[in-house]
């Protein structure tokens, strides 16, 4: 487990960064993903889990008609490539640990510069840091800059500490993760202005993590998962197989989540495992990860998941509202908001705002919130989703239905205070209170 780094509501300590890592990117064989094959597709859907930084992929952050102005954005993202994988059970994996380069080879000038201002920052040059994942992160943070920043002036050139809100969990993954979005945001950052803010959940619930409802339909969903996993024998027979290959009970392997190891190999090139028993190869890769997205459609079609999410989203898009309010009256704090976060954290957020068709969020994944101003029309102001660049705005629960009354490209911000304020409590049964704390303590669930 990664250390705690980060004291809630202290500035962002300098002796924090001796926790970072450096890993390398080795080279690939695997062809990219240029085109979606037509029928579902377990390698296609791996390619783009892993988030190759190679990849080019288009961006439509910062698109709007000459009369509308950006006011602020709120950034959500998933925490880039956890190399930093497990073994399989019994086994000591050299090609795992091969992975791990010294700070001295770096491989692309951002990814150096960055470490040299990190460095700076502490006061002390890093043993490690993690490559992939910071790569993603500063490809994503200069494509922010070039649209939020140049094109659109979002932040003055002296901007403020209180312009900013930065927010992260006390992991070491989602900290460098951060600050490698930030730097290639804001290059060279002045490190007196950043102060991250140390979130212990990873649904950002602050002091509304305590919610029974939201637990009991977590249960739910979790049972199902396992039923749906009873079911699977192919994906028996697959973990029987392995766990002979390793020379391990099956519940030994099970429980030793062969999905991440498998996935860790197949994102980094590197060949699975063989022993004197035998090899896990890519058929076995591919049964665990056919299962995987089963389940993900599974959970969409139950709607189990849809209670927990709306109940563990709340807390994060609650504030979130709160903070585009403030920028509309007037306020000048807070215009960008950035949550260093998990996969735990993001699909929640996506499956309560209704966009069922998203995928399970990937490596350095991103979702924003734009929040414009109509020049003409001053008090009246306006949000854009977007969800890896793609505009999903319409896709939303609240928002669906717009773009057939109005020839706005965007949703007014007043639906999704709406949503967020009343519907997400409507979808959960609840007609007589819009209070969370009292949603999460019905009885009779």
């Amino acid at each position: 487990n990664d250390p705690p780094l980060i004291k809630e509501s202290h500035p962002l300590c300098p002796s924090v960064l001796q926790f970072f890592h450096l890993t390398p990117v080795s080279t690939r064989i695997m062809p990219d993903p240029v085109t979606k094959p037509p029928v579902m597709d377990p390698v296609y859907e791996a390619l783009l889990y892993c988030d190759i930084p190679s990849v080019a992929e288009r961006s439509m952050e910062g698109h709007a008609p000459h009369h509308f102005k950006l006011i602020s954005v709120h950034v959500f993202i998933r925490h880039g490539d956890n190399t930093r994988c497990m073994s399989f059970p019994k086994q000591s994996d050299q090609k795992l640990t091969a992975l791990w380069w010294p700070t001295g080879n770096h491989y692309h000038p951002k990814l150096e510069a960055f470490v040299s201002h990190m460095s700076k920052g502490s006061g002390a040059s890093f043993e490690k840091l993690m490559q992939t994942r910071v790569m993603q992160h500063l490809q994503n943070g200069q494509l922010l800059r070039d649209t939020y920043l140049k094109k659109h002036k979002l932040l003055p050139n002296d901007w403020s500490t209180d312009q900013l809100y930065l927010e992260t969990t006390g992991k070491s993954r989602t900290l460098q993760s951060g600050l490698a979005l930030l730097y290639g945001f804001l290059p060279d950052f002045d490190w007196k202005k950043i102060h991250f803010r140390h979130q212990p959940s990873a649904l950002f619930c602050s002091r509304n993590c305590y919610c029974p409802v939201r637990n009991q339909y977590l249960e739910k969903e979790q049972r199902r998962q396992y039923l749906l996993r009873l079911k699977n024998s192919q994906l028996e027979r697959t973990y029987q197989d392995m766990a002979r290959t390793v020379d391990v009970p099956t519940k030994q392997l099970r429980a030793a989540n062969p999905t991440d190891t498998t996935l860790c190999h197949f994102c980094h090139n590197i060949s699975f495992l063989c022993t004197r028993n035998g090899c896990i190869d890519t058929e076995h890769f591919k049964v665990i990860k056919t299962h995987q997205i089963e389940d993900e459609k599974e959970r969409q079609e139950k709607k189990l998941y849809l209670g927990y999410a709306l109940l563990g989203a709340h807390p994060i898009l609650n504030q979130t509202i709160s903070r585009m309010q403030r920028t509309a009256e007037g306020r000048k704090e807070e215009v960008f908001a950035l949550y260093s976060a998990h996969d735990i954290t993001l699909s929640p957020v996506l499956s309560a705002l209704g966009l069922m068709e998203a995928r399970f969020p990937r490596f350095a994944a991103r979702l924003i919130f734009e929040l414009w101003q109509d020049r003409e029309k001053p008090s009246e102001h306006s949000v854009r989703i977007l969800y890896n660049g793609v505009d999903v705005t319409f896709h939303t629960s609240f928002c669906q239905d717009h773009h057939k009354h109005s020839s706005k490209p965007m949703c007014p911000l007043e639906n999704l205070v709406r949503f967020v304020r009343r519907d997400m409590f409507v979808a959960l049964g609840s007609s007589s209170s819009t209070n969370y704390y009292d949603v999460c303590h019905r009885e009779g669930f």
